[in-house]
Order: C-alpha cells, then sequence, then structure tokens
C-alpha cells in the first residue's frame, strides 16, 4: 500500500536532512535530494498514517476499480504540471476528459438565465483583473444589488475556500497554475503522490512537536517517538499548523508564524453519492446546486462515468455541513439534486465517503489562501532560515498555491537549495 514504507524504515536517530510532513512538497524534496545528492541521509516524518497529505485518494466500496479523490482531483495547468509526467512514470492513467471550465459537459439549465449568469460572472473578474492601486478584498468588485451575486459569491469560495470579504484580489491576480487543461487521474491523484513517495525513507505517526536550532551545529528535532538531530530541516506543514505553533521553534521563529497566520487555509469539503442505477444521471456532467445563491453546491455526476456524484462544498458552508456531520451534507445534497432532477432521484443515492479537512488534526483546512494585503507573506514563509531550516508548500508558491503541483515546485526549490547548502558547507 502506498505509505506503508515508511513503518520502521531507517531508525538512526542523525541525519543530514529531516524533511517534515509527507505531501506533495515534502515527497517532491525528499525525491529531488535522492536524485541529486544521492550521498545524503534523509529521513522523511509523517504524522498521519499515509503518504500524500492534502491529496487522499480512497476506494469506492464495492467497486475496486474506482478512486475517490477526497483531497486535490484535478492535475490544474496539466500539460506543464510536473505531476503529469510523473503519472506517466509511475505508471498510472491521465485522462484527458475536458473539465467543465475547460469545455466538458454542463447540465443545461434555462439558457436566458445561463448567459445573464455567464455575463455577470466574466464582468466580475473583469474587474478582479483589472484592479489597480492598494489591495483589498475580493467582495470589492461586487456590483451593488446584481441578481447574479449570490453565483459569483460562490464560485469566489470554490477558488479561494474562504468567503470574498476574506480574500485578497492582489493574490488572486498573481494565481497562475499554468497553461493547458485541467486533467484527472485514473486511479486518483492522492494515488499518485503516495506512490512516488515509496522510495523516500519515511517514518510514519510521527508527530514533530520541538525543532531547537539554538545549536550551531545540528538541529535538534523532539517528536512522539523520541529525539532525532539533523543538519538541515525542511518544513512542509499547513500554514493552519504553524500558525497555531504546533511545532514550537526554539528560538521562536515568530515572521514564519505571523506570515502563516496570513495565509490560513480555506476550506473544501467532498461529499461522495453512491448511485443505485447510473444511468439515472448522466456521465461526466458538472452541475450548480443553486444559480442564486452562494451557500451551494457544485456537483459532478458521474465523474469519468462511475457511479457516483462528487459534490464539492466550500468556504462557510463547507464549514457549517462539516460541523453538522454527514448526514447534513447528504440532506443539503440530496435536496439540490432533487430540485433538479426531481424527488425520485433521491431514492438513488447513498453516502460513499466525505471529507472534513477543518477537523483534521495535521491539516485544519484544505488549501491557503492571502488576506487582503498579505500575499507577499508568501515570500516570507518560503525564505530559509539561518541556511539550514527551509520551507516549502504550496503557500509558499507565488503563482501556484493551492495546487499540488505548486507544492511540488516549492519542494524542488526547497531541495536545490538545501544542496547548495550543503555544497558551501561540505
Amino acid at each position: 500500500m502506498p505509505g506503508d514504507n515508511g513503518k520502521g524504515a531507517d531508525k538512526g536517530a542523525d541525519k543530514d536532512v529531516v524533511i517534515i510532513g509527507g505531501g506533495a512538497a515534502g515527497v517532491a524534496a525528499a525525491r529531488r535530494l535522492q536524485a541529486i545528492r544521492p550521498e545524503l541521509s534523509i529521513l522523511l516524518l509523517e504524522a498521519g498514517d499515509r503518504l500524500g497529505g492534502r491529496a487522499w485518494t480512497i476506494g469506492l466500496p464495492g467497486a475496486s476499480d474506482v478512486a475517490l479523490d477526497l483531497g486535490c482531483g484535478w492535475l490544474h495547468g496539466a500539460r506543464t504540471n510536473a505531476w503529469t509526467a510523473i503519472a506517466d512514470e509511475v505508471g498510472l492513467t491521465v485522462d484527458r476528459t475536458p473539465a467543465p471550465w475547460n469545455g466538458g459537459r454542463r447540465l443545461q439549465r434555462d439558457e436566458a438565465d445561463t448567459q445573464a449568469a455567464q455575463e455577470a460572472i466574466g464582468a466580475y473578474f473583469e474587474r478582479l483583473d483589472s484592479h489597480e492601486g492598494d489591495d483589498t478584498d475580493l467582495a470589492a468588485a461586487l456590483e451593488p444589488g446584481n441578481p447574479w451575486n449570490g453565483q459569483i459569491r460562490a464560485i469566489g469560495t470554490y477558488i479561494t475556500g474562504a468567503e470574498l470579504e476574506r480574500s485578497s484580489v492582489a493574490d488572486y491576480n498573481r494565481y497562475d497554475p499554468g497553461p493547458g487543461p485541467d486533467w484527472r487521474v485514473r486511479e486518483g491523484y492522492g494515488t499518485l503522490i503516495a506512490l512516488y513517495g515509496r522510495p523516500v525513507p519515511a517514518r510514519l505517526g510521527v508527530n514533530v512537536r520541538r525543532i531547537d536550532h539554538r545549536d550551531a551545529g545540528r538541529i535538534g528535532i523532539e517528536t512522539n517517538q523520541g529525539v532525532l538531530s539533523a543538519r538541515a530541516v525542511l518544513v512542509t506543514v499547513s500554514t493552519n499548523m504553524l500558525a497555531a505553533e504546533k511545532i514550537a521553534f526554539d528560538p521562536p521563529l515568530p515572521d514564519k508564524t505571523q506570515a502563516a497566520a496570513r495565509l490560513p487555509l480555506g476550506l473544501a469539503d467532498k461529499l461522495f453519492l453512491g448511485l443505485a442505477h447510473p444511468e439515472a444521471l448522466p456521465a461526466d456532467t458538472h452541475m450548480l446546486g443553486a444559480i442564486s445563491r452562494g451557500a451551494t453546491g457544485t456537483y459532478q455526476l458521474r465523474p469519468l462515468g462511475a457511479a457516483v456524484v462528487e459534490a464539492y462544498f466550500a468556504g462557510d458552508l463547507a464549514h457549517d455541513l462539516e460541523r453538522e456531520g454527514s448526514e447534513a451534507a447528504f440532506a443539503f445534497a440530496a435536496d439540490e439534486l432533487a430540485g433538479q432532477f426531481g424527488a425520485d432521484i433521491r431514492k438513488e443515492l447513498s453516502l460513499a465517503a466525505i471529507s472534513a479537512w477543518a477537523a483534521a488534526p495535521h491539516f485544519g483546512g484544505s488549501y491557503s489562501y492571502a488576506q487582503p494585503g498579505a500575499s507577499d507573506q508568501r515570500a516570507v514563509l518560503a525564505a530559509p532560515h539561518d541556511g539550514r531550516i527551509f520551507f516549502a508548500g504550496e503557500a509558499c508558491s507565488h503563482s501556484r498555491y493551492s495546487t499540488a503541483h505548486g507544492a511540488y515546485e516549492t519542494g524542488v526549490a526547497a531541495a536545490d537549495l538545501i544542496a547548495g547548502a550543503f555544497s558551501r558547507n561540505a
């Protein structure tokens, strides 16, 4: 199983490099260091019981050939996304079915309403693109009284995981996932990252509690399973964990804690509904739950032809449904689907799987957004400290934050910096 490589692996207490966090950034950094500095001893520490981080694939009960991504699921900017080539390298299948926003299938509604909504949404994003002056929040570009503001708000939460009032225009305008369409990995994005991490010496179930860098020589890493030491440490944990000081730095690193607090994780949760009869819904078709309110889900009907519905909730709605539990999320999704397909669709639906990223103990959310005025804090977070403590992860990416390939790129960049530091100190 992906991630099982870590149990009992490499028990030595002294390493050249310790990587904290087994998500996309940590795995990418470790593989890069293995390639360019094979003589270095590397150990990856992961608090959970698997590799992959916020990429997590599970199976559909009763259907071993269906992969459900509870975390990231789309290869954004797929033609230049590093994970696309890696998927081919490790023998997984990249599905090139167009995403809804790349011309894929959408459920048709009233054409006049659809046209009016698209015009309003397009005008809103043009106003964001043309913003000048001091940074502000995404809500500032709304037109008071516009009847499509609800749908605009819904789309905004899908992008950042937070309500418009909390999110930076400057950060939004820096976002660039790269050219090309968005594709999927049939076996799952989480499967891809975990599989790529198999050659990495790793220990699972290890909670890092303190990083002691008072000594000019080696860095002490205190964990729930004892103390290790390293010449360099790479930290790839989420901003919510850093802001909450789940890992204490001694001496403290207040610039990192403060930067992380200004780059909190938004929330996007997924609910997968099983379909008793697949033909009840069209395959690989997108549907927005409601077109006039912000608190609505977005639905991928039968993704990749599977007998499931993938429901996606973000922002305050996701927080509310996560607190209320799986039954509330199921009822909400069933109501929105029944509003489109009629009450009989309820008989087809069953709960298959659900995520709860806000409550996940090692994450606390889904992907980072910048508060107004905080976009430059991404560079602050990414900057190495004292040439010995390094940082990576999607929140450290200037323009590809919130993506697994942004995390990959920051992990590779950090690995190159670590390799350079070892060369200078050799």
